[in-house]
């Protein structure tokens, strides 16, 4: 039921050797509703001006996108990623290691996660007899990926393989510190930074993700 790390198998490069990235073979109209999903959730917190739950949304979102663009360079230049996504699991892979359902996912996770936050966001856990505790947006940030890190072993398991791990190293593990840690700490920190400093961020990181498509796509590298 639940996959904790990479076995290194033939069977498992062999499914990496076979993405059809961008490929609209298994294109259907799941792809639309989608998309209607997610611009529904965020008009409507344009609409009611909510600002912090959008950065929370956009920050999270980002940063999921450099991962992918960094994984799919990392495949790449070794050979093979550290997560893919298969043909079977997907109606469309954007890049080799994220669908589309998967980045639509993403695209509100980061809405979900500051909305779960209490709504004093000063917060702090176990803060007594002068200990300051822990902060509620780190420990709902820690608590999410273990969430996410837990569901992408699930996946891994799948029949239709929705995540495949080549690398013995790689699972649940290094998923949880390195990629989900920070996803939600960008979505739980980022809209309560001072205005002038969160454009900034959001500038800067979409403008990033913006480059990198634009030049490392043409080239055939992701």
């Amino acid at each position: 039921m639940f996959k904790f790390w990479g076995d290194g198998s033939q069977t498992a490069m062999d499914l990496v050797e076979a993405i059809r990235v961008r490929s609209t073979e298994n294109f259907n109209w799941t792809f639309i509703f989608t998309l209607a999903v997610v611009f529904y959730i965020y008009w409507t917190e344009i609409h009611k001006k909510n600002t912090e739950v959008i950065c929370a949304g956009l920050a999270l979102y980002g940063v999921h996108w450099l991962y992918e663009i960094a994984n799919a360079v990392i495949g790449h230049v070794t050979g093979y990623p550290l997560w893919s996504v298969s043909n079977r699991s997907t109606t469309f892979i954007l890049l080799i290691g994220v669908s589309w359902e998967l980045s639509m996912m993403f695209s509100i996770a980061g809405i979900i996660s500051f909305k779960m936050l209490p709504q004093d966001r000063t917060k702090r856990y176990f803060a007594k007899n002068g200990k300051r505790g822990f902060s509620c947006k780190l420990v709902g940030a820690l608590e999410m990926a273990l969430l996410f890190a837990l569901f992408e072993s699930f996946l891994a398991a799948t029949d239709n393989n929705s995540f495949i791990w080549v690398y013995k190293w790689w699972g649940v593990i290094p998923v949880f510190i390195t990629t989900y840690v920070p996803f939600f700490l960008a979505s739980n920190y980022v809209p309560d930074m001072e205005p002038k400093k969160r454009r900034n961020f959001l500038l800067c990181e979409w403008g990033l993700v913006a480059l990198l498509l634009i030049v490392l796509i043409p080239l055939g590298i992701i």
